[in-house]
């Protein structure tokens, strides 16, 4: 059984290295044909013309967030973009969102007949601004329904337009984010259902007004791990994909969507642990299911800032619930695992992420467990066990590496060279600090799913957009 179990290995790590090294070839030059295909031209072009531009609605929901709230709102707002609305969807917070929302915004409960067109926990009333300059700005105050997935629900059911960003209001979007993220979809033949662009961690940057002033990379250790790893997903893994029409998931921290394909099928699943990965799927699937042709699109540039991990704990947090996520997930579409009738669907996006998203952790912790036992039994063969070891090693970091090369790209967005040495710096002890670490919390999460374990509402600490909220943490509740 060891015998074999090192041949898997050997065979798995082959396999996963040619498909990442597939996805880099493929990733660099969708990120080339993306620049050069979608330049300012376009972009100034639904400024100059603004009747050309589809209305999108931006949701976002709120629990329990008066630390950053208004400033979410305000930087929201001021988006340079012809035709949008803004959705806040107060999922019955218990601090002083609400009432900071009425404060600063001048709101007022208007006459609304609500159509539950997807499933929500019921809604108390819909408010808006007495005053004019906040025209776009709608609050849905609803009972709290435990998840983000039935917020998000309460806010599609009230969105004007045929498209909806899905966002969450510890994010930041860049003032050009809705130009950006709508050119592919104009420009394409056939249905896009969704749009997903970079992700980058707010940590760090300078933050005025709700708007990035100084973009820089993180200086906790943490959020500096996971913005290497959110661009090597983004930039790498999901801009490859993009190539093949065959995205695994839009994420649920920033992605655009077709609002009548959502509602099509059901909307948000508010039982889901990865309700975004679980809309993705669906979505394909309803469009496999009726013959209908579509593309789900990746925008390479940033669009997105959002607030990571800053400790061990919020991080172990994050990531087990993702690993309950996932194991829901794949449990809950197994019906379409090499299913043909799905086409890329069943055929090669789902049988990636059981093998190598899924299992990957199973078999890397496994593969440890292995390791030590051959070394206590004087079983490792040292003149090649060095050798692999260094193999795999590099290959990881030289991912890395060509994914900061990738965002060099796309635009200088750090201002000093020294700054994306910085990335590269630490990308090259991913490896041995943080990787660990996410498939130990990420095996919690299918020990937890399994177990039926209870899970509590816990706290986590967020920091304000402000500069003078920056300098203090409070504590923020989530579900966990």
């Amino acid at each position: 059984m060891i015998y074999f179990f090192t041949y898997l290995i050997y065979f798995y790590a082959s396999a996963l290295t040619v498909l990442y090294l597939t996805l880099i070839v493929l990733s660099y030059y969708n990120t080339s044909k993306y620049r050069y295909r979608y330049s300012k031209k376009e972009e100034d072009y639904l400024k100059k013309f603004p009747d050309e531009a589809p209305g999108i609605s931006i949701v976002a929901p709120a629990f329990n967030e008066e630390v950053i709230i208004v400033d979410s709102v305000h930087s929201l707002l001021n988006l340079d973009y012809p035709k949008f609305e803004v959705i806040i969807v107060n999922d019955g917070s218990k601090d002083e969102t609400l009432a900071l929302l009425i404060d600063n915004f001048e709101l007022e409960e208007v006459p609304y007949y609500y159509v539950y067109k997807v499933n929500c926990k019921p809604v108390k009333r819909i408010l808006r601004s007495k005053n004019p300059a906040y025209s776009q700005l709608v609050v849905v105050d609803k009972v709290n329904g435990y998840t983000k997935a039935d917020a998000m629900n309460a806010g599609v059911n009230v969105a004007q337009h045929h498209y909806f960003i899905n966002t969450d209001v510890d994010c930041i979007l860049a003032k050009d984010t809705l130009t950006k993220i709508i050119l592919p979809v104009l420009d394409s033949e056939q249905q896009v259902i969704a749009v997903g662009a970079t992700m980058r961690m707010v940590n760090g940057c300078t933050i005025e007004n709700g708007r990035i002033t100084r973009a820089k990379p993180p200086n906790a250790w943490i959020p500096l791990f996971q913005e290497t790893e959110y661009l090597r997903s983004y930039l790498v893994a999901k801009m490859g994909w993009s190539m093949l029409n065959a995205i695994p998931n839009v994420s649920g921290g920033f992605g655009l969507f077709d609002t009548s394909v959502v509602i099509s099928t059901g909307g948000f699943d508010s039982g889901s642990h990865a309700e975004d990965m679980d809309m993705t799927v669906r979505m394909v699937a309803y469009m496999r299911e009726n013959n209908k042709p579509y593309r789900i699109v990746q925008c390479p540039y940033t669009c997105c800032w959002t607030e990571g991990p800053p400790n061990l704990k919020v991080l172990n947090r994050q990531r087990t619930r993702w690993g309950r996520g996932l194991l829901q997930f794949m449990i809950d579409h197994r019906r379409l695992l090499f299913n043909k009738d799905y086409g890329r669907l069943g055929l090669l996006v789902m049988p990636y992420i059981l093998i190598f998203e899924f299992l990957a952790p199973i078999i890397e912790f496994t593969g440890l467990i292995v390791m030590f036992y051959l070394l206590f039994t004087h079983q490792i063969n040292f003149d090649t066990f060095w050798m692999m070891l260094l193999y795999a090693y590099l290959i990881g970091f030289a991912v890395s590496v060509i994914t900061v090369s990738c965002d060099l790209i796309l635009g200088k967005l750090y201002k000093r060279f020294s700054e994306y040495l910085k990335l590269v710096l630490f990308s090259a002890f991913e490896a041995i600090l943080y990787h660990p670490l996410i498939v130990i919390f990420t095996l919690r999460g299918y020990i937890q799913y399994l177990t039926r374990s209870d899970f509590k509402w816990g706290k986590m600490t967020r920091k304000g957009f402000s500069q003078t909220n920056q300098e203090n943490t409070v504590s923020h509740v989530e579900k966990i």
